[in-house]
């Protein structure tokens, strides 16, 4: 019998892989969402043995158990958000692509190929199975390797962006954040552009001169869908994601040989940090 006390929390759903350092993945995922004021759950599809340094082993779950997974959290709650991180493999893609058919909520996806470290974290003939998934994404959030991978566009410019959304708006993703962390290293800003098919939101940010980056794409994710899981339009769960992630990254924790992003910075961010401006 529930408490007389009790309350509904807006609740979202991670569906990725473990990072046993803590600092990306499910890990990253989970302290993302409650630091936002989300409840969050998690299916697993693959457990990998991680540090800050790298990669050592993955090890990806059988199709049927990520399915149990899923099923056994949507038949018992009301999930609010999905969140995608890493999927490893085709058949794990697959089984995700059928769970979500269904599903009506918001999905974020971020399409993770590679580590910060370099080590690849996508079997090679798993990558056209990305392109039916998202046709379920509200919001895809690949960074400028994954964009390349994918359409075979730098995303370095305004035309280029461009030409790779229309691409992904193609395969059927609602909307496209282009993060610009690893472009124009040399400027002191970052610009993160979400385009749709009728508007373009640009996010500024200082830079922050830190090689403390591990986990900052899977958290990045997980705070956009903590907003929508809160209800929040689209630009707004961008805008108050990439401040968290500013937070997380001008205040990094001191873990391992190359640190990580922090989570637990406050979970609203340095607001005044971070500039929104929308252009239709």
């Amino acid at each position: 019998m529930r408490s007389p006390n009790s309350e509904r929390p807006p609740y979202a759903l991670t569906i990725a892989s473990s990072d046993s350092s803590g600092g990306a993945g499910i890990q990253a995922d989970l302290k993302t969402m409650t630091r936002m004021g989300v409840y969050g759950g998690s299916v697993v599809v693959a457990s990998t043995a991680q540090n800050t340094r790298g990669v050592e082993s993955t090890y990806v779950l059988p199709p049927e158990e990520i399915r149990a997974q899923f099923d056994a959290v949507t038949a018992d709650i009301d999930v609010d958000a999905v969140k995608l991180g890493m999927l490893a493999t085709e058949a794990a893609i697959r089984t995700v692509d059928d769970r979500l058919a269904d599903y009506d909520g918001p999905v974020v996806v971020d399409p993770v190929m590679v580590a910060t470290s370099g080590d690849r974290l996508l079997d090679a003939d798993a990558v056209d199975a990305y392109t039916d998934l998202f046709e379920r994404a509200t919001l895809l959030t690949p960074n400028a390797d994954e964009t390349e991978a994918l359409t075979g566009v730098w995303p370095d410019g305004p035309d280029a962006r461009e030409q790779a959304a229309d691409q992904f708006f193609e395969w059927g993703t609602d909307a496209v954040l282009f993060k610009g962390g690893h472009l124009a290293s040399d400027s002191d800003t970052v610009r993160d552009v979400l385009l749709t098919p009728s508007d373009r939101t640009t996010v500024t940010a200082d830079r922050v001169d830190t090689d403390h980056t591990h986990g900052s794409g899977c958290t990045l994710a997980s705070a956009v869908a903590s907003g929508l899981a809160q209800g929040n339009d689209l630009q707004r769960a961008v805008a108050d994601g990439v401040s968290f992630v500013h937070s997380a990254l001008a205040r990094p924790a001191d873990v391992g040989a190359n640190g990580s992003v922090n989570h637990l910075v406050d979970g609203e961010g340095p607001l005044d940090a971070v500039d929104r401006v929308t252009e239709p």
